[in-house]
């Protein structure tokens, strides 16, 4: 879609529900803003909280119709009259100015949330590695203060923020303890350069947790689960140890015992990457520089296990919503 078109092309919610309630329609392109990049969008990556969004169980609530999608990568068509940082043909991996819109052919975002795609890095790889990737690093280092030597323990380690955090920890010089419900799952982890793994569904995670770190507990954990992992999590913690409020995939929001971190003198830190990047741009500008040359020294791989042109996005919803998936589904779009 050329800048200046009156409408895109798009996955539609037309009405709060399901995957299968959105159609492929169009929607009247958004007013650039004097800060704002328009995106022709080439690919857009599907994350658990565009599930919620069309069932508007998210914090943000659009007014229908709008189409999901908060991550996308293209290059800049347009760009506005205050834009300096970037200009129109420039590579860009991006959050979408509103939180949505970004499965459509064209999208806009701002200077704050947007960044240049790495060297040597696609589309589809760079939609996949964005959020998951920024989200996990700001995670390990601004609210978990992670050091070399130091026990990780990963929760959905399989999933997309769940391997940036397995291979971010490697990086950062952690022992990592990846945590799954397959062995399938936990291959890929292993694979990622996991250290130890844990399959939850075969045993309690806790004593595995226990009998791994001599009853010592871990010094961080990653969670972006939630529910029964959570509760095992919140009992497995080290002194001084932080729990990372990353998500709830498994689709309950747990309740914490305030005597835990009393007790055993741990952090519970939540994890919300999207406001970091409004709040702090220039730090969350410093990690994305970091990300990019461990991307190019070879030690972050993003994994995508499929991708979906446009018209398919129902499919990648309910995929998404099986809880089967291994890394990152994305959407791809136009040529």
């Amino acid at each position: 879609m050329p800048p200046g078109s009156s409408v895109t092309r798009a996955v539609v919610c037309e009405e709060y529900g399901p995957p299968e309630s959105l159609v492929i329609g169009h929607l009247p392109s958004e007013e650039l803003g004097p800060d704002d990049i328009r995106i022709r969008v080439r690919a857009a990556s599907v994350n658990f909280p565009d599930t919620l969004i069309i069932q508007g169980k998210y914090q943000v609530k659009p007014t229908t119709p709008f189409a999901p999608g908060f991550e996308v990568a293209g290059e800049a068509v347009e760009v506005g009259e205050k834009v300096t940082e970037f200009a129109v043909g420039d590579r860009l991996m991006a959050l979408t100015r509103s939180g949505y819109g970004g499965f459509a052919e064209e999208a806009l975002t701002n200077t704050v949330k947007a960044a240049e795609i790495p060297h040597g890095m696609d589309y589809v790889t760079a939609t996949a590695f964005y959020s998951a990737y920024g989200t996990s690093y700001h995670a390990l280092v601004q609210r978990g203060g992670l050091s070399e030597g130091e026990t990780l323990l990963v929760l959905g380690a399989s999933g997309g923020v769940g391997l940036a955090a397995v291979e971010i920890g490697k990086a950062l010089g952690a022992r990592v303890l990846a945590a799954a419900s397959t062995a399938e799952k936990l291959e890929i982890a292993r694979q990622h350069g996991a250290d130890e793994l844990i399959d939850y569904s075969r045993a309690d995670l806790k004593a595995q947790v226990t009998d791994l770190t001599a009853g010592l507990g871990v010094d961080v954990c990653f969670d972006g689960v939630g529910g029964d992992a959570f509760d095992a999590a919140s009992r497995s913690m080290a002194y001084k140890g932080r729990l990372l409020v990353v998500g709830f995939a498994s689709g309950r929001i747990p309740l914490l015992p305030a005597n835990l971190p009393l007790l055993k003198g741990y952090q519970v830190c939540g994890v919300w990457w999207d406001n970091f990047v409004t709040r702090e741009p220039g730090v969350n500008r410093a990690n994305l520089e970091h990300l990019g040359e461990l991307f190019r020294l070879g030690a972050l791989r993003p994994l995508v296990s499929r991708t979906f042109p446009l018209v398919e996005a129902v499919s990648a919803l309910n995929a998404v919503l099986g809880r089967g998936v291994i890394g990152k589904l994305v959407l791809t779009v136009g040529p």
